[in-house]
């Protein structure tokens, strides 16, 4: 019985993974715009991939540097602290580390998907409103309803197999914890650069130049959309 629920676990992320790709394949299908709508779209999308990379590279030394302290004081124990009913057999392998580095490289890929989407979703929407509400309510829907079941689906993918491979319920929480750590820097990062370009963007166009809020002659314009796709995007699908 247990493993036909692994199996049912597995399926259903599985699906959820798949009609994420149709409804990409779908978005992208629509029209992305004028030149001059997808040269903006291209500038905050090159400026958001940057940001998302850059923080991913300093996130995976703490990610690395936590793996190795969990191994060590948690899976092998080396102070002899940890309760038998947590720490259970562990015949050598890490398995809490482990655990723990497969949530966060699911945090992290679950994050890139919904920017990923995001960035290219944002010309489609510009172009579908001005053809109507209902479509551009689509395109916007659909792109997070993508970044929503990649979440999901990565998430029952993640722990239904840690759990198969391990047979052991205690190092979910390891899970957890690698997928909350990467989600905690994603926003808290993310969250900050939004804020700052945005009263950055605020100070220069509206106030010393008087041009109007996301007019795209501010440079800083693309920075606070950036901010947008980071904060709000790949902090909270993280």
């Amino acid at each position: 019985m247990e493993l036909e629920i692994l199996y049912l676990a597995i399926a259903a992320g599985i699906v959820a993974l798949v009609f994420a790709v149709l409804l990409t394949v779908q978005i992208l299908k629509s029209d992305p715009g004028s030149e001059e709508v997808q040269a903006i779209g291209r500038a905050i999308q090159e400026g958001a991939m940057a940001f998302l990379s850059r923080e991913y590279r300093l996130i995976a030394i703490f990610v690395v540097g936590m793996t190795i302290i969990l191994a060590v004081f948690i899976d092998l124990d080396v102070l002899d602290k940890v309760p038998d009913a947590i720490a259970g057999d562990n015949e050598g392998v890490p398995k809490t580390a482990i655990a723990y580095l497969a949530g966060a490289i699911g945090s992290a890929l679950a994050g890139f998907i919904g920017m990923t989407i995001a960035v290219r979703a944002n010309t489609r929407t510009t172009v579908q409103a001005q053809r109507g509400l209902n479509s551009a309510l689509r395109i916007a829907f659909n792109s997070g309803t993508v970044m929503g079941v990649s979440v999901v689906g990565i998430g029952l993918i993640g722990i239904t197999v840690v759990y198969w491979i391990f047979k052991d319920a205690n190092i979910i929480a390891g899970f957890g914890f690698g997928a909350s750590s990467i989600a905690l820097f994603a926003r808290v990062g993310g969250g900050i650069y939004t804020k700052a370009a945005d009263v950055g963007a605020d100070l220069v166009g509206k106030i010393e130049l008087g041009i109007p809020e996301d007019d795209p002659r501010n440079p800083a314009t693309v920075a606070d959309n950036v901010g947008d796709n980071v904060g709000d995007v790949a902090g909270m699908g993280a």
